[in-house]
């Protein structure tokens, strides 16, 4: 196992160059998903190699259920500064499980007093809600989710201006964007570094969508001014309780993208462009991680295997 075990810990740090790129030089909908696969691989294997060394320090507890042969020094041999590297993994582990643990917790739970709050509404898709504050989120769950809008929104846009706002919270709930930031959000509580990951599929996410209402109302500007008037409406008020489903994301940067030309149809990333060099950076880390997170894990259960009497 040596060294390898460290690997899936610190390879997260190979995406970072392509998290900073990604929103700015790939088409929206390329860098969500490309973003979110690399986050969720590279969080995967850092937990499994904590997991690892959570075993070697468990066996180091004396009253540890574990056989007496995963204590023995064959087996410590197999991590680099076992005495520490193993014990400190117990606490690592139990902390990420706590963090995602709540994670998960705070996102269902919202979604249920969401949908509950809104029982006694008709069933349609979208749900306008008589409220001063001005709010309009996508709400995935119940069948194919619902868009929330207050009415104090809607008095502030003009037809055009709704019907670009509807079409971005839609395109949220038909791009089941809130798979993709939970995936993340989880990426980065696994393992720290993947904390810009999480803050830039956020930001590609809300361009995704504002690209897909762009396309579908047929006018940039009309998208610009809906989505900045609708930031401008909410002002310093107290944001919702249940509006955590889609985080806003960059104003000013979104509403530049949106009066420039549209982004390019998706494509592969050449390696002869900074964001292409990035993306094979990040896609080599991942691919080394899962190398050596199934390297630790083959070596390390060949090693307990060896040393567990029959």
């Amino acid at each position: 196992m040596g060294i390898f075990v460290f690997l899936p810990l610190v390879l997260p740090l190979t995406a970072w160059p392509v998290a900073r790129l990604a929103a700015h030089r790939l088409h929206p909908r390329t860098a969500t998903r490309l973003l979110t696969c690399v986050a969720a691989v590279m969080a995967v294997c850092s937990t499994v190699c904590i997991g690892l060394l959570m075993v070697v320090g468990t066996a180091q507890l004396p009253g540890n259920p574990l056989p007496d042969g995963w204590s023995d020094p064959e087996v410590r041999a197999a991590v680099p500064q076992d005495e520490i590297a193993g014990k400190a993994a117990i606490p690592a582990l139990l902390a990420v499980v706590a963090a995602s643990a709540r994670t998960l917790w705070r996102h269902f739970t919202l979604r249920r007093r969401a949908h509950s709050a809104l029982a006694g509404l008709p069933a349609t898709q979208v749900a306008v809600l008589p409220d001063p504050q001005a709010y309009a989120y996508a709400l995935p769950g119940g069948g194919r989710g619902r868009i929330v809008v207050s009415t104090s929104l809607l008095d502030r846009l003009a037809p055009a201006e709704r019907r670009a706002l509807f079409a971005h919270e839609r395109a949220h709930l038909t791009a089941r964007h809130h798979r993709h930031l939970l995936a993340v959000r989880l990426a980065a509580r696994a393992n720290p570094f993947l904390r810009p990951l999480s803050s830039a599929v956020a930001y590609t996410a809300e361009r995704w969508a504002d690209e897909e209402a762009a396309a579908l109302v047929g006018d940039r500007r009309v998208v610009a001014r809906a989505i900045g008037k609708a930031a401008l409406s909410a002002g310093g008020a107290r944001e919702p309780l249940f509006a955590a489903f889609a985080a806003p994301g960059p104003l000013p940067r979104r509403v530049a993208a949106l009066l420039a030309p549209p982004p390019g149809a998706p494509g592969r990333a050449t390696a002869f462009t900074s964001v292409g060099l990035a993306t094979w950076t990040a896609g080599f880390g991942a691919a080394a991680s899962a190398m050596s997170s199934a390297n630790s894990a083959l070596t390390l259960a060949a090693t307990l295997h060896a040393a567990t009497p029959l």
